[in-house]
């Protein structure tokens, strides 16, 4: 097997992984990278139509992902009871990926004191289940996005956005105690710091831009 027929396998297994993948913003940049080296493969071997057509996908990936990152998104919360149906469906609906990330996780309606959906445009994007160990701290018992809302934006809202919401209740900081390695990389991500007893701490400080 010579280089141009490595690039050009590559280019196909890169682009059928991307078809696989939930994510929208995933599925932009490993799409975008497959199209991209596809593009190389056809001016390499001279086939310009394949050139010309994987160039094409480059640039609407491009497109697309810059609606993505600039795009201004309505973000707010729908709080609800912990009996509430539509949780219990969503809970049950979601439990497969959920397990994913919080491995045994089993809902407690009487521990939750923070109980909400995050909307996006006013579409579920999202849930935070999470409870009062103290009065200063939260414990975070679900904080779980669907697969096509995962790129941040509903941390950033929660942890960032809505802050002085959890400040103003006497929140000081927020702990969870990560089940899988995907939910340390996220909590990683959004500045939570890891503790000796193994929890990850974020301590809030309230900022009047928030």
């Amino acid at each position: 097997m010579d280089i141009l027929q490595i690039i050009g396998y590559t280019a196909s297994i890169i682009i059928a992984a991307s078809m696989t993948l939930n994510s929208i913003v995933k599925f932009r940049w490993v799409n975008l990278v497959g199209a991209a080296i596809f593009t190389t493969y056809g001016i390499l071997i001279h086939a310009y139509p394949v050139a010309f057509l994987n160039g094409f996908i480059v640039l609407t990936d491009i497109f697309y992902l810059m609606r993505i990152y600039t795009k201004k998104e309505l973000f707010t919360t729908l709080e609800v009871r912990g009996s509430n149906k539509y949780l219990m469906n969503f809970l049950k609906f979601y439990d497969k990926e959920i397990q994913k990330f919080f491995p045994g996780f089993t809902y407690k309606a009487d521990l939750n004191t923070v109980s909400f959906f995050v909307l996006r445009n006013m579409n579920v994007a999202g849930i935070f289940l999470a409870h009062k160990i103290d009065k200063k701290t939260l414990k975070v018992g679900l904080d779980f996005v669907i697969p096509q809302y995962r790129d941040y934006k509903n941390a950033k809202f929660v942890y960032k956005r809505i802050r002085n919401r959890f400040i103003e209740d006497g929140i000081e900081q927020i702990i969870v105690f990560p089940q899988s390695f995907n939910h340390v990389k996220y909590l990683k991500k959004i500045g939570f710091q890891k503790q000796e007893d193994g929890n990850y701490i974020k301590v809030l400080e309230k900022q009047s831009n928030a």
